[in-house]
This record gives C-alpha cells, structure tokens and sequence, in this order.
C-alpha cells in the first residue's frame, strides 16, 4: 500500500466532514463568491463563514484574494487525488470481498437446490 501524510489527510477529511463546508465546495464548484456572499446563501453568520473558508483554505480545497474591501473565495488547487486514491484502494478491497461473498452465497443456493432433489 501507498503510504499517505496522515495529518494531510486527518485535516482534509475534516475539512470534508461539514455539511456546510461540502455545500460551499459545491457552490465555488458554479462560480467564485464572497465571504459574504457565502455566508448570507448558508444563513450563517460572517464570522462563521470566515471561520468555514479558513478551514477549507488550510487544506488548499479554497483559495482567497482580498480585493478592496472584498474577500473573493474560489476552488484551491487540492484536488484530493491522494485521498480519493486511498478511498479507491478499500472500495476495491470490498468489491473484490463481496465478489467471495457472492461465489459463497451462489454455491450454497446450488447446494441446497442439490439437496431438494
């Protein structure tokens, strides 16, 4: 197996972990926004939103750039192929688990076909 930073992928998974932060993924994913622009689409506060993009920002999901009076967020340059790779290596893990469950579960309904006869 490949061996993975562990506190990257602590921090990116927790990052990932909110509900709100995946929804502000999904909404720089249409097209960049504000702080505030963020924070008045989820209901929340500025200081919450800031906290949220700050989270985000430190795992490189989000970028931002202040321009005036304005901070603009946009989709960072992370693209989580390490951690969709590990995510990867244990789905193949359970699909090919299942696959031995399935061969398991087809030879006793065999079996048990042969049995009634």
């Amino acid at each position: 197996m490949v061996q993975y930073s562990q506190t990257h992928f602590d921090a990116s998974f927790a990052a990932l972990s909110d509900a709100t932060r995946r929804g502000i993924l999904e909404q720089l994913g249409r097209a960049d926004a504000s702080v505030s622009d963020l924070a008045e689409r989820f209901h929340m506060s500025l200081t919450g939103m800031k906290k949220h993009v700050s989270v985000l920002e430190q795992v490189g999901l989000v970028t931002t750039e202040k321009i005036g009076r304005v901070r603009t967020c946009r989709l960072g340059a992370s693209r989580l192929e390490q951690e969709a790779e590990w995510i990867e290596q244990y789905r193949q893990l359970w699909d090919a688990r299942f696959d031995k469950l399935d061969k398991v579960v087809e030879e006793l309904k065999l079996k048990e076909k042969r049995d009634e006869r």
